[in-house]
């Protein structure tokens, strides 16, 4: 009987690929009934029953995950007569579970109506709008800077801890729900990652469990990315799976908060996306632009890189390209390099509003 319904989920597992393949094909009525219908209160459910313990339950789930599957290598696959055939069900049917409640939970979301439609944004934009957004960014920041800190050599500090920064986005999203309707985030779950060392040797500030529907933050990272991280994976909670939107409401959430450290992060990390997209078109304007940053502004920006260098290791491009594909598996056809996306959303929103 057991071999059975394992043979039946192994089937199971290219229907739900076809399926899901002609639902993409909806965005309209994904948008509709799941991502701002059913998803709600998938979402709400698992944060209530979730959120409130202290420590990261997906991540204890990832690690006795990693056992069974260290387990079953070697009792199923490394020995002289190996049973193919059930260890080929055996796979199929945990993909096929796995599959689906990756979805149910939240993948679906990859395939809702893109962020510039919800906005009602151009999702094109110019050179000339590209710098005219940066100058004023560059402003803002310098603005920002210098109100935080006189001096102008000396990078701006955190004075937050991780659990207050993370308490502080629960009103920072208040903040934006006229913009993008259905932010409203309660109940939270956001905690720092139980796996805060690995996570940062493959070069990843966090990540949203779409089984538990915990937001992660690598507890590593500097405190002045912390904002702009928590917000990014809190977007992914709200239903905002692709890593452009998520980037998006990130800088939208912190730069419209009513807190200059807040401003700051979000400001410079909207500024750094444009900065990018600016050097791989005309390196010569990007480095003039940045030659306008207060100096305290590009140390910020030194020591992010500082941080990230010293955990630098041969497995990490494997990483990210594993996580590159997993992208473009899921509705990102430009995987890790979605730049311009994000770069358009921002200066098409922020373009008559700096």
């Amino acid at each position: 009987m057991q071999s059975k319904t394992k043979l039946y989920l192994t089937i199971l597992l290219p229907v739900q690929f076809i399926l899901l393949k002609i639902l993409s094909f909806f965005p309209e009525f994904i948008d509709r009934f799941y991502s701002n219908g059913l998803y709600v209160y998938i979402s709400k459910a698992l944060r209530f029953t979730f959120g409130w313990i202290p420590f990261s339950f997906g991540d204890i789930g990832y690690s006795i995950l990693i056992i069974l599957l260290i387990r079953f290598l070697f009792k199923r696959v490394f020995r002289k007569k190996v049973q193919w055939k059930t260890v080929l069900i055996d796979v199929g049917a945990t993909l096929s579970v796995v599959y689906a409640a990756f979805h149910l939970l939240w993948g679906i979301n990859y395939y809702r109506l893109p962020m510039h439609e919800i906005l009602g944004i151009d999702d094109q934009y110019t050179e000339a709008e590209l710098l005219s957004v940066s100058e004023k960014l560059i402003k803002q920041a310098n603005t920002i800077h210098k109100r935080l800190e006189p001096n102008d050599s000396l990078s701006i500090v955190m004075p937050y801890s991780k659990a207050e920064i993370f308490e502080k986005t629960i009103p920072a999203y208040e903040q934006i729900n006229e913009v993008v309707p259905n932010l409203k985030y309660s109940p939270k779950s956001i905690k720092k990652s139980l796996l805060s060392v690995p996570l940062t040797y493959m070069g990843f500030s966090g990540y949203l469990n779409p089984i538990t529907n915990e937001a992660q933050v690598n507890g590593l990272i500097l405190d002045y990315k912390s904002p702009t991280t928590s917000c990014h994976e809190e977007a992914h909670q709200l239903g905002f799976a692709k890593e452009n939107e998520a980037n998006f409401l990130a800088a939208l959430t912190t730069m419209n908060y009513d807190d200059p450290y807040f401003n700051y992060s979000g400001t410079t990390f909207a500024l750094k996306f444009c900065l990018n997209d600016l050097y791989l078109r005309d390196e010569q304007k990007a480095f003039c632009l940045i030659e306008k940053l207060r100096p305290g502004i590009r140390k910020n920006y030194q020591e992010v890189n500082e941080f990230w260098l010293q955990y630098q290791n041969p497995l990490e491009p494997i990483f990210k390209s594993t996580y590159d594909s997993y992208l473009k598996a899921n509705n990102q056809p430009k995987g890790i390099d979605t730049y311009s996306y994000v770069v358009a959303l921002l200066v098409n929103y922020y373009k008559d509003k700096l």
